[in-house]
């Protein structure tokens, strides 16, 4: 498969047909690439339920979009932090109790650059513990019905796993010792990242092949992932960088998400998002991902260390 696979354009929300009768969830959506994301789906005839954690914010994003798309879409939000482990678990009960099946479980949310060292509630660095713990139970607890749903998975990683040490510090996962945001952060990406190829592993031993389960990023794109969890330096030069051409639209990026939840027939092994230079813009296609990111031993070890650090078992 070629990167250009969709044409010089890459791949565009112009290819997806009607959506009616199918159902996305989604978090993040109350801005950037997950809003975007969210009100492409729901222009196209989709039900969507929306996960975030400030349930006014996402009441006046429901509300917009129903001004704009109008009254008869099927939207929806269920209120989850994805930094507590007990409201991920509640979040899913609900989900599982409310809707019949599911598509796509598109896991958009994220923070990034924290500052400084922040433990969540059940004692994980919050980077970890937002992006990947929170998202590894999330997706777990929801699998059944996804299996049952013949649905995806979509992890919205980031070029960030290719920072930082390249592996995940096993030794010191929350960064007790030589905290440093963007180095953590790249940890967590890299460990959503490596969850979606040994998921795969793991189904494909499992001899199932009708869930599929996609990696994702959205390059560099107009957000406020930043701005509401990084320094004040970091904050700055992302607001300059935002002003100039190597950055992309929210829309944009929350184009790869959207293919991988949405396209036939679409290569599993693939890592998906824009093909310009340094895979910050451009048509949107598949990237050429690092070896670190399919380390076997490191992706099994991950795997272990994650269902012990969510009490959560995955019963393929």
């Amino acid at each position: 498969m070629s990167k250009n696979q969709f044409g010089k354009n890459g791949w565009t929300p112009d290819i997806i047909g009607s959506l009616k009768g199918k159902t996305y969830v989604i978090t993040g959506t109350t801005s950037g690439t997950g809003l975007e994301a969210a009100k492409i789906l729901l222009a196209k005839d989709a039900k969507v339920v929306m996960l975030n954690r400030n349930d006014a914010k996402a009441q006046d994003t429901i509300a917009k979009f129903k001004s704009e798309l109008g009254n008869h879409i099927e939207v929806s939000n269920i209120q989850m932090d994805l930094a507590q482990l007990a409201s991920v678990r509640k979040t899913a009960e609900q989900v599982l109790s409310t809707i019949s099946h599911i598509d796509a479980l598109i896991c958009n949310a994220a923070i990034a650059q924290v500052p400084k060292q922040v433990l969540t509630v059940d004692g994980f660095e919050s980077q970890l513990g937002v992006n990947h713990y929170g998202n590894f139970l999330l997706q777990g607890l929801l699998f059944p019905l996804i299996d049952k749903s013949n649905g995806r998975i979509v992890t919205v990683g980031s070029e960030g796993y290719k920072m930082g040490i390249k592996t995940i510090k096993f030794d010191d996962m929350n960064w007790d010792d030589n905290y440093e945001p963007n180095t953590v952060y790249s940890q967590s990406k890299l460990a959503q990242i490596m969850s979606v190829y040994e998921l795969q592993d793991r189904l494909k031993n499992a001899g199932k092949s009708n869930v599929k389960v996609y990696a994702c990023h959205p390059g560099a794109s107009r957000t406020s992932l930043i701005k509401t969890s990084g320094s004040l330096m970091t904050r700055f030069i992302w607001q300059m960088m935002k002003l100039s051409p190597f950055v992309q639209s929210a829309e944009k990026g929350s184009y790869p998400e959207l293919m991988c939840a949405t396209e036939p027939n679409l290569d599993q092994n693939g890592f998906y998002g824009p093909t310009g230079r340094n895979y910050w813009t451009g048509p949107v296609g598949e990237c050429d991902l690092e070896s670190h990111a399919k380390d076997k031993a490191v992706m099994q070890k991950l795997w272990i260390i994650s269902e012990k650090a969510t009490d959560f078992q995955w019963n393929l």
